[in-house]
């Protein structure tokens, strides 16, 4: 039976379409681009009424020089423009029935008088359609590594296993430079703990990515875009800084950027020295009266070395070629110390005492190979794009372990193994987008992946000096991926105000693997789903000159599991659990609703549900009948309804101050069955986060970033509220070249936490806290060789 639509729909449709108000209010769109008719991205426009000087629209483009306001028909206006680079515009407008667009051409700065500054003002955060971009100027100063921008990032969420979070519980897909690199969550981590953080241009949240992206950001995407060369002539920045814990953590690295006008050269080399601890203690309940209490202490000590390059290319007006090219290096050097107790609940007396140490040592070894190719069809936005880039990786991993038993009798076993991986990678994609000027949109395009990932384990046992092969350990994987994917969609905008957008997206799935030792096994997926995706936008009303605009969205996404959730490969983490992945999962379909409102382009509301069929989870299972043995793998458990809003409040920036405030609940409803049994498991969750600026003077800036979550959860694992506090305070010398900035993370060491799980047949309590409270400097010179006919500069500031 078809189902009526519930009343919260209907109520917002009812004002999506009906919130129309009679006035003589008309849309003018502006566009700015200079003289080569490209865009002047993220121009500031300023216009005051003529009749009524305290009324004053300040906004900035989008990245494609485009801004629109709603003014009175037959209103004059005077209007400024002002952008980096370029000379500020002061024009008169007349806003005429028949004339509802206005272009202008930016002059380049170096026709000013020597010594001109000009200072503008550039957003935190701005929504651009479906995606949020993020300026993260002020959170570079305060960061040692692309990671802690990401953290520090308000509205995004990272948690201790490196996962990230926009809206959902559901982890985000990380892409560098818009390319999905099919990482798991550790080996992207890692990559961002490696990456300079000036390396960052702008981060791209997109919470419900449309027919365009891959269909598996279930969780919404989170696109890191690197810096390219943006200024003529030879500018970078040589950084270094250290922050102290328990332990300390050092970083050095240098950036240059040449653009010589037809080409763009960008390289950056940096070296990172990390060393952290993690301390888990846990409670688990093995029988009715037996109790496992244990106590590890892990310590994770490495170095890192990362490197990149690219140049672009200005073949000519029509054709830009980019290159890229980047490697990393990584060695490590993990030591453990558990402690086990086995007791007897009844007597509190202890039965068993152990020690169990662990050191796990090896390397990484990356590198990345790309060329893209963009071709400008006109000069409104239509243009063509092709991107092809590989991948290898391969990583080996020592591992030893002994476990020293002094009751109930003096006994210890112990063993060693070797670990190694291999990864190649390929993506190529063509996308084609075709603007005409009665707002009409149509984008198609078409991409294919290629994953090969191949694992070699080798283990061995040792006990009373004698030392055999361990079977249960000992494993051969290999796995290949291909996914295939066509994409069409279109957009339209109706009435001057009411925009849609419809796509649909199709990919072809090819999973195959195969475990060769201990058994020969293998599995094989081969599907071809369509995912579909609607958009809707359309102005609700004006509050004191703001628009109020509202968005409806839909989509479909997959979630597949990733190699190392398919790996069997048994990974020992002491004698009572071991972790492994499941080949038998399957990939988990999600339906997306969402309902989102912004403010002159600044997100502030959203409501939305996630519907997922098949859902495939982080659990733990007990490995024999004894309930001593248990191990950590994945599993599809049923489904999930998760039910999610989020609020953001923000200051105009521009002035001393400034301050974004934000929260977000949501509750999660899981049916299925765990360990053959049914499961039924509610949980809600708040948070909190904020990010805040106090101009001190005009060389000085305090920040204050920070998130709080009540009642956390992760999978199906209960949280305690826990959060973090973050304060940086920068200050500029030597003509602005040298900053300093003095740094405190976590300072009131508040990001640990409790934990709880209770599913089946596993019983258990713990306490999780790290070495996130850290005390720290960091220090940046930024030098620069202009051409002589450009020596005047441009302050822009952001709040």
């Amino acid at each position: 039976m078809k189902q009526k639509p519930g009343p919260s729909l209907t109520i917002f449709l009812f004002l999506l379409m009906g919130f129309n108000t009679y006035s003589q209010d008309i849309t003018v769109s502006f566009k700015i681009a200079n003289k080569k008719k490209e865009p002047v991205a993220y121009a500031s426009f300023r216009l005051v009424n003529r009749n009524d000087s305290n009324q004053v629209f300040t906004r900035s483009a989008d990245s494609l020089g485009k801004v629109k306001f709603e003014l009175k028909k037959g209103g004059q206006y005077d209007l400024t423009i002002t952008a980096a680079n370029y000379q500020p515009i002061d024009k008169g407008i007349l806003v005429r029935g028949d004339q509802s667009q206005f272009q202008f051409v930016a002059e380049p700065l170096e026709k000013i008088m020597e010594g001109v500054v000009v200072r503008s003002r550039k957003p935190l955060m701005k929504q651009e359609e479906d995606k949020l971009i993020i300026d993260p100027e002020n959170l570079v100063a305060a960061s040692s590594n692309g990671y802690e921008v990401i953290e520090k990032t308000p509205g995004l969420f990272v948690d201790q296993d490196g996962n990230i979070y926009i809206s959902s519980l559901t982890p985000a897909s990380v892409q560098i430079n818009g390319r999905d690199l099919k990482m798991s969550a550790a080996d992207m981590a890692t990559m961002l703990k490696n990456l300079p953080p000036n390396a960052i241009q702008k981060i791209e949240v997109v919470k419900t990515p449309s027919a365009r992206y891959d269909a598996s950001g279930g969780g919404g995407i989170v696109n890191v875009v690197l810096k390219k060369g943006v200024k003529i002539g030879m500018t970078g920045s040589v950084n270094t800084g250290w922050q102290q814990g328990k332990y300390g953590n050092g970083n050095i690295g240098v950036s240059l950027n040449n653009n010589t006008g037809k080409r763009n050269y960008n390289f950056n080399l940096s070296y990172n020295r990390r060393n952290n601890y993690e301390r888990i203690y846990t409670d688990r309940i093995f029988a009715t009266d037996s109790l496992l209490r244990q106590d590890a202490n892990t310590v994770y000590p490495g170095n890192a070395f990362y490197s990149s390059f690219s140049i672009t290319w200005q073949l000519n007006k029509k054709w830009e070629l980019t290159y890229d090219a980047e490697g990393n290096y990584n060695n490590f050097n993990n030591r453990s110390n558990n402690l086990n107790l086995l007791l007897k609940n009844s007597t509190n007396s202890i039965f068993s005492n152990s020690l169990n140490t662990v050191n796990n040592h090896g390397h990484s070894l990356s590198y990345g190979t790309g060329f893209e190719t963009k071709y400008k069809i006109d000069s409104i936005g239509s243009e063509w794009t092709n991107d092809t880039y590989i991948r290898h990786s391969e990583d080996e991993g020592n591992q030893v372990f002994l476990t020293n038993y002094s009751s109930p009798q003096p006994f210890s076993f112990g063993g060693d193994g070797i670990n190694k991986s291999s990864r190649n990678f390929f993506t190529g994609r063509s996308d084609l987008k075709l603007k005409w000027k009665k707002k009409v949109t149509l984008e198609t395009g078409l991409q294919s992946t290629i994953l090969g990932f191949k694992n070699h384990a080798d283990y061995y046992r040792e006990q009373s000096g004698t030392r055999t092969k361990d079977n249960a350990r000992t494993n051969r994987f290999e796995y290949n991926q291909n996914i295939n994917s066509l994409y069409l969609q279109g957009t339209k905008t109706f009435n001057k105000d009411l925009v849609l957008k419809l796509g649909a997206r199709l990919e072809n799935t090819n999973m195959d693997g195969r475990q060769l030792v201990p058994g020969d096994t293998s599995f094989a997926i081969h599907r071809t789903d369509l995912f579909p995706y609607i958009y809707l936008s359309k102005p609700l009303m004006k509050i004191m000159s703001y628009e109020l605009r509202a968005y409806l969205v839909y989509r479909r996404s997959i979630r597949r599991p990733g190699y190392d959730q398919l790996n069997p490969y048994a990974r020992y983490v002491d004698q009572y659990l071991t972790e492994t992945g499941n080949p038998a999962l399957r990939p988990q379909f999600t339906n997306n609703y969402e309902v989102n409102v912004s403010v002159d382009e600044r997100p502030i509301l959203a409501f939305g549900l996630n519907d997922t069929k098949d859902i495939f989870t982080n659990v733990v299972y007990q490995a024999d009948s004894s309930r001593s043995q248990a191990y950590r793998t994945y599993d599809n458990l049923g489904t999930n309804k998760e039910l999610y809003f989020r609020a953001i409040g923000a200051l105009p920036p521009g002035g001393k101050y400034f301050i974004v405030l934000g929260t977000q609940y949501n509750h999660n409803h899981y049916e299925g069955i765990y360990e053959g049994k049914p499961l039924s498991f509610s949980r809600g969750t708040w948070s909190f986060f904020t990010y805040q600026t106090l101009r001190l003077d005009n060389r000085s800036v305090l920040s204050l970033n920070g998130f709080v979550r009540f009642r956390g959860q992760q999978q199906f694992y209960e949280l305690s509220s826990f959060g973090a506090l973050n304060l940086s305070l920068n200050r500029k010398f030597i003509k602005d070249k040298l900053i300093i900035t003095l740094i405190g993370n976590d300072i009131l060491r508040t990001n640990k936490n409790d934990f709880l799980i209770r599913q089946g047949s596993v019983n258990a309590t713990g306490f999780r806290i790290s070495d996130s409270r850290r005390f720290g400097m960091n220090i940046r010179y930024a030098f620069g060789v202009k051409k002589k006919e450009e020596k005047k500069f441009l302050d822009v500031e952001q709040e």
